[in-house]
């Protein structure tokens, strides 16, 4: 049986692109099926591959993520409910969820498909928004959510509540809630904790609020994160860096551990402490 393999590359960078078209064609000269988003698939030159965006990660076995963190998160969004694995190839600045570099991708390719690879399993986040608006529904993300002031000049005012019960209500340029993967992503810059991605747990970090207390929250796994938008001007919202719209005053959105992880590709166990030493510059002493 065929291995089939989801290729999913950055649409604006060239390089990507052309190591999109160089994985398909290498992964067709060795017997698997290589498939594309059409509109990837137009912009690498092979339309014969393309298929339905919204059909695009059912029946395959692997999907490969050529670009950045960015364009890793979007393949995890695509793959995660289907339960397929996604491998990331560093077409980026950062990186820090991808495992291959652009010169390794056609040892990576022999590797998937002489099944010589495992998969790390990532906590995901269960995000329920109670809205009328473009947002209301239930995401996933591997990150973080953030709900963030919708006019420049005016904090955003969020409601919340932990596992049921009243907490405080934060006046804040935003409030982000994170994943242990997501500790290094915009809950870091925001000086919240690094938590090693072994871990499971929940991370509430405010962004410049305007309150007495300013720290983050560790949460355990299990504990359900509940905020309701109070402010006169609403709240923005975005999943993974994906712009959901506007939360009007009165909509509840509801955090929690998703029920199944992201599953990501690696070829090695991951030493996440050398990997946080790595990305960040951090020099020996």
């Amino acid at each position: 049986m065929s291995v089939r393999v989801g290729v999913l590359p950055h649409r604006e960078r060239p390089t990507a692109l052309g190591l999109a078209r160089r994985a398909a064609e290498w992964l067709g000269a060795h017997g698997a099926t290589a498939v594309l988003p059409r509109t990837e698939a137009d912009l690498v030159g092979l339309p014969d591959l393309g298929v339905d965006p919204g059909g695009f990660p059912a029946g395959l076995d692997v999907v490969i993520s050529l670009g950045g963190d960015g364009t890793m998160l979007r393949a995890i969004d695509q793959a995660y409910e289907l339960g397929v694995a996604v491998l990331g190839v560093n077409v980026g600045q950062m990186g820090y969820l991808t495992e291959v570099e652009p010169e390794d991708l056609d040892g990576a390719l022999a590797r998937l498909l002489a099944d010589d690879y495992h998969v790390e399993a990532r906590m995901m986040l269960a995000v329920t928004v109670r809205s009328s608006g473009p947002a209301g529904g239930r995401w996933f993300a591997l990150n973080e959510t953030v709900l963030e002031k919708a006019r420049t000049g005016h904090m955003a005012r969020l409601e919340v509540g932990l596992n049921g019960a009243f907490f405080t209500t934060y006046a804040a340029d935003a409030l982000i809630v994170a994943t242990p993967t997501g500790s290094t992503a915009y809950s870091f810059s925001a000086r919240g904790p690094i938590v090693s991605p072994r871990h499971r747990c929940l991370l509430l970090t405010p962004v410049s609020p305007h309150m007495l207390f300013d720290r983050a929250l560790v949460l355990d796994a299990a504990e359900e994160v509940g905020i309701t938008v109070t402010g006169p001007f609403g709240a923005a919202m975005t999943v993974d860096g994906r712009e959901l719209g506007l939360l009007d005053p009165g909509d509840v959105v509801t955090c929690t551990a998703a029920d199944k992880s992201a599953r990501i590709v690696s070829f090695a166990p991951r030493d996440f402490h050398q990997i946080l030493k790595a990305k960040f510059g951090l020099s020996d002493r």
